[in-house]
C-alpha cells in the first residue's frame, strides 16, 4: 500500500502539473490554524540582522565553534554522556524516519510543512532536524513556537544537528533543549588587539535561558514517546543493518579534531551508513568537502570504501538537490534538503550541472528551476511594482530550457515565444550571470536572499521520508506548498532507492 501511495504522490507533483506546484492554490491549507499568530518572521528587521552578526564575524576573524564544541563535549563527558555519542531508539531491520532541514522561522512557511509531515510521517520511528532548528540566533527562549509547538502532534522523538544560526547563541539553547545540558561556565578571555580581539569585542554572547519559559514550552511535547535526550551535538543512531551518523559543522562548515577522531572511529563500523550534516557536500553545482581541523575532509571519510557510506544528507541551503556521484565504482547519493521552513533559496541560478561527474539529466532539484524563476519574478514584480518583471510558469520554464539546454521537466502547454522583455527579466533575476541583478543568485545566496522571504503560498517547502529495509534505503522528497490539496495528498518530488550491499545486519 505504501508503494502504491508513493506512486500516486509522484503523479501529483510539480514535475507533472502546475497544480502540483501550487500555482493554482484553490484553498489555503489548514496550517494557518496551527500558527499561534499571523506574525511573520522578518529578515529585514535591523534587530534580526544585528543579532545574526556572528556569521560575518566568524568569516572575517575565524570560527570559534570548534573550540566551544570541545568545551561542551568535555562537560558532557563529565556528566556521563556516552563517549561514542550513541542514540539507541531500539530499531529493527525495517523502519522509517523523517528529515527536516532548516525549519525554525516560526512563521507560515514553517507551519505549512506540518500537515504533510504528520500525514507522511505516520509510523516513522523518529525525525531529525538537520541544521538551524531556531532562527535567527538559536536562543533557548524562542523554542516554543519554533520547535515544540509546531511538532506537538508528531508522536515520536526528534533529534537534531545544529546549524550556523544555532551556533550564534554559542549552542546554549540547542544543548539545553536536546541534551539537557547546563550552560557552560564563562571563561576569562579578555579581548586583545588583533582579529580575535575584535571578534571578542563584537561577538554576540549567549542569551540566558528563562527556565520557567522553557519548562512551559516543553509541555507541547511531553508525551512519553516524544521524549528524547541526545548525548551531544553530533551522534550516531544504530540499527541492525544501518548506521545514521550526524555531524555538527559549526558556523562556517568545519569539523574540529576531536569530532573528526570520533567520526573516523564510528565510520569504521562495516554496516552501510548515511551521513547527516549541517552543511551539504555537493550544492549549487559546487563541491564543498567540509574541512577537518588538522587536515583532511569529511568527504575523504565518506568516500573511503571501507566506511560503506551510501548517502549524505545536508541542510543549510533552503531547497532540495540531489547529486548521484560515482566514487570508485560505487554510487553515493549526495542530497541537499534544507527546505522545511525557512525562506526558499533559488534553484534557477544553478547552472547546468557538471560537478563530480554528475550530468544535468541525473541531477534533481525542487523547486524546478522554472518554478523558482517564476516565483522570484512574481515576488519582485509585486515588491518593486514592475509588472514587466513577471514571468508566467510556462514562460520561465522555456527561459530555463534556453539557459540550461534541456527540455522542461514539466510539459509546457502551447507554444511560448521568448521575448526581449522576458530575457531581461530573467537576467535581472539571476538566470544568467550579470554584474547587476536582484538578490536571488549565488552572490546573494548567504547575505541578501534572506530579504526575499514571503508568507503566502506557494512556499515550495520540502521534507524527506526515509525507509530502511535489509535490502534497500529509499529516500523520498515530499513537497509542502501551503495549499490544501498538497496537505491532503503530499506530492513526491523525487525518489531514489539505494541498495544496501554488504549489509552485515541483514538476514
Amino acid at each position: 500500500m505504501a508503494e502504491v501511495a508513493a506512486e500516486r504522490a509522484k503523479e501529483l507533483s510539480s514535475r507533472v502539473s502546475e497544480e502540483g506546484a501550487g500555482w493554482s492554490c484553490g484553498e489555503v491549507g489548514s496550517f494557518r490554524e496551527l500558527q499561534p499568530s499571523n506574525e511573520s518572521f522578518s529578515w529585514l528587521h535591523p534587530r534580526t540582522l544585528w543579532r545574526s552578526r556572528n556569521e560575518i564575524l566568524a568569516g572575517l576573524f575565524g570560527d570559534p565553534s570548534g573550540e566551544v564544541r570541545k568545551r561542551w563535549m568535555a562537560q558532557q563527558r563529565a556528566r556521563g554522556a556516552d563517549p561514542d555519542c550513541r542514540i539507541a531508539p531500539g530499531l529493527g531491520r525495517a523502519f522509517s524516519f523523517l528529515v527536516l532541514g532548516d525549519p525554525g522561522e516560526g512563521d507560515a512557511s514553517q507551519y505549512a510543512v506540518v500537515p504533510g509531515m504528520l500525514k507522511v510521517g505516520e509510523g516513522t520511528r523518529f525525525a531529525v532536524v538537520a541544521s538551524d532548528v531556531v532562527y535567527p540566533t538559536g536562543s533557548g527562549n524562542e523554542y516554543e513556537n519554533k520547535f515544540f509547538r509546531p511538532y506537538k502532534d508528531y508522536p515520536a522523538p526528534i533529534y537534531a544537528l545544529p546549524g550556523n544560526h544555532d551556533w550564534y547563541d554559542g549552542l546554549g539553547g540547542f544543548m539545553r533543549v536536546f541534551c539537557e545540558a547546563p550552560a557552560l561556565a564563562e571563561t576569562a578571555d579578555p579581548p586583545r588587539l588583533g582579529p580575535k580581539g575584535i571578534r571578542g569585542l563584537l561577538w554576540r554572547k549567549p542569551e540566558k535561558i528563562d527556565e520557567s519559559l522553557l519548562a512551559s514550552a516543553r509541555k507541547w511535547r511531553d508525551q512519553p514517546g516524544q521524549r528524547a535526550v541526545q548525548p551531544a551535538p553530533y551522534w550516531m543512531i544504530e540499527a541492525e543493518g544501518l548506521v545514521i551518523v550526524g555531524i555538527d559543522t559549526g558556523i562556517t562548515g568545519g569539523v574540529d579534531s576531536d569530532q573528526a577522531a570520533w567520526l573516523r572511529r564510528v565510520s569504521a563500523d562495516p554496516r552501510p551508513k548515511v551521513l547527516i550534516t549541517g552543511k551539504p557536500i555537493y550544492v549549487r553545482n559546487e563541491y564543498k568537502p567540509c574541512p577537518i581541523e588538522g587536515g583532511g575532509t569529511v568527504d575523504d571519510i565518506v568516500r573511503d570504501p571501507a566506511n560503506n557510506y551510501v548517502a549524505v544528507i545536508g541542510g543549510d541551503v533552503h531547497n532540495y538537490q540531489r547529486y548521484p556521484v560515482e566514487v570508485g565504482g560505487r554510487l553515493i547519493q549526495y542530497v541537499v534538503s534544507g527546505g522545511a521552513g525557512a525562506f526558499m533559496h533559488a534553484t534557477h541560478t544553478i547552472r547546468r550541472v557538471d560537478v563530480g561527474g554528475v550530468e544535468e539529466d541525473d541531477f534533481r532539484c525542487y523547486p524546478l528551476r522554472g518554478d523558482s524563476l517564476s516565483f522570484y519574478s512574481l515576488l519582485y514584480s509585486r515588491r518593486l511594482r514592475q509588472k514587466w518583471l513577471y514571468l508566467r510558469p510556462e514562460e520561465a520554464a522555456c527561459i530555463m530550457r534556453e539557459r540550461i539546454g534541456n527540455d522542461p521537466v514539466r510539459p509546457v502547454a502551447g507554444p511560448v515565444t521568448i521575448t526581449r522583455r522576458m530575457r531581461w527579466a530573467a537576467r535581472l533575476l539571476g538566470a544568467w550571470p550579470m554584474p547587476m541583478r536582484l538578490p536571488v543568485g549565488s552572490v546573494f545566496h548567504r547575505w541578501l536572499s534572506e530579504l526575499s522571504d514571503w508568507d503566502t503560498p506557494p512556499f515550495f517547502k520540502n521534507f524527506l521520508h526515509v525507509t530502511v529495509t535489509p535490502e534497500a534505503l529509499t529516500i523520498r522528497c515530499y513537497a509542502a506548498t501551503g495549499c490544501r490539496a498538497q496537505e491532503i495528498e503530499p506530492p513526491v518530488e523525487d525518489e531514489v532507492v539505494i541498495p544496501l550491499p554488504g549489509n552485515v545486519g541483514a538476514a
